[in-house]
């Protein structure tokens, strides 16, 4: 199997909004993701789709890749937390508030389907499909009650 992967680290952002959008693309196809991440209004959006390409890209230079971009998906994708800036912001009476500035590192993994030539073979013995009993059908469901 094909497999490729980027990772971007200290991304200034938090994990948690990053995994926001990373769960959107998740499981899909690399080119619904990257329709995903053009039209979110996140600002990290920018930076998965950065990696991502650059995870598709990865997977295209491995040997043994088809050429065909349509058959990767987003096989895996994660954001861990990175190490977070502290900083003092002046408050009222003397005293200090900590402002924490979040970073986060962005890891895209991206994998090649296999083909389904098994499935054209099920699909061909499968026969005919089976009726359903329904009102409209006269089954046992549209007996009139008494």
């Amino acid at each position: 199997m094909i497999a490729g992967q980027a990772t971007a680290k200290y991304v200034r952002t938090s994990a948690q909004k990053a995994g926001l959008v990373l769960a959107l693309i998740r499981g899909g196809g690399v080119n619904q993701a990257l329709a995903a991440l053009r039209v979110s209004r996140k600002k990290v959006a920018r930076d998965i789709e950065k990696v991502l390409r650059s995870a598709i890209a990865n997977a295209q230079q491995t040997p043994g890749f088809s050429g065909d971009v349509e058959r990767l998906y987003v096989s895996a994708c994660h954001a861990d937390q990175g190490p977070s800036q502290k900083r003092v912001r002046p408050a009222p009476m003397g005293r200090a508030y900590r402002v924490v500035k979040r970073t986060t590192h962005l890891t895209v993994a991206v994998a090649e389907r296999p083909e389904a030539p098994a499935r054209a073979a099920k699909d061909a013995g499968a026969g005919a499909p089976r009726a359903r009993k329904s009102a409209k059908t006269g089954g046992a469901a549209a007996a009139p009650k008494k």
